[in-house]
């Protein structure tokens, strides 16, 4: 096929051998099927930030550390360097999460490196060498669904004990190979002890994940798994190899502060956006 534009510079300084096939076109980015180094592998193109349509990255972002001073402060006033800048964190923020995944024993692709926007990363495949379908591209037995459903939570699970959620996960951000579920899509991880909203991203990736797999298996509707988990992260007691329930007892107190920390959140997320939408118009205006 023809080489986007954006893959042209990794051709041309031999990062990648040929282009084969673009795979699919998300609301974040574009990805293909490439040869490098003589293996077939994923580049996932990163639109620019005009071109996104993931409105809420301010409210992903809370909690996220940078090392650079300047840097910082350009991103705060939303300078073009800035915006540049932020962009490139944005990304890294995918490589950064695969790897702790990885290392935590979650199932995740691989990743090889970020070029100029274009993350170069694993191909995953089915047992045919064909790429892994998503999780909402196939239907499930009750078997399957009960075991990628405890698979999903035990991944859930790690991964809240290096401090880390997916924050936009669902059937669309999974793939299924020969071993079950593999988690993709990370560049809104969120950081779990830094960002005010990420109690109920947490409650929502776990509820999606429920959502989905109680289709198949009707019974994993009734767990409270995200709630459990986060009660043990909280008091400090979550580990990998703490054994789950999905059985949550909310006292009064509980559902109070819940509340009120609800409430809070939605007003402090509703006060980001229309930050971010004001610094758009200002962008829009610097641009004209």
């Amino acid at each position: 096929m023809k080489i986007p534009p954006r893959l042209q510079p990794l051709v041309e300084d031999g990062l990648i051998d040929d282009v084969l096939s673009q795979l699919m076109s998300g609301k974040e980015a574009s990805v293909y099927v490439v040869r490098s180094g003589g293996k077939i592998c994923c580049a996932k193109v990163y639109k620019e930030i005009d071109q996104r349509s993931f409105k809420k990255a301010v409210t992903y972002r809370e909690g996220r550390k940078v090392r650079n001073s300047r840097r910082a402060r350009a991103m705060e006033k939303g300078s073009k360097f800035g915006r540049d800048e932020q962009e490139k964190v944005w990304q890294q923020a995918e490589v950064d999460a695969l790897s702790l995944l990885l290392k935590a024993n979650v199932r995740a692709p691989i990743p090889y490196g970020c070029f100029d926007g274009v993350l170069l990363m694993e191909l995953i495949t089915d047992a045919d060498g064909a790429v892994a379908p998503r999780l909402n591209d196939i239907t499930l037995t009750k078997e399957q669904a009960l075991r990628d459903h405890g698979l999903m939570i035990t991944y859930i699970k790690r991964m809240l004990c290096i401090g880390l959620i997916h924050g936009d996960l669902s059937e669309f951000n999974v793939l299924v190979d020969g071993q079950g579920p593999v988690i993709i899509d990370l560049p809104q991880a969120v950081d779990a002890s830094a960002n005010n909203n990420a109690k109920w991203m947490f409650e929502r990736d776990v509820n999606n994940m429920a959502n989905y797999y109680g289709r198949y298996a009707p019974q994993v509707l009734e767990t409270q798994y995200g709630k459990e988990m986060w009660a043990l992260f909280q008091a400090g007691t979550l580990t990998p190899e703490t054994e789950l329930t999905g059985v949550f007892i909310e006292t009064e107190v509980d559902a109070d502060i819940d509340g009120l920390m609800a409430e809070i959140n939605a007003v402090m997320a509703e006060a980001e956006l229309r930050r971010a939408r004001f610094m758009d118009e200002m962008h829009e205006q610097e641009s004209e």
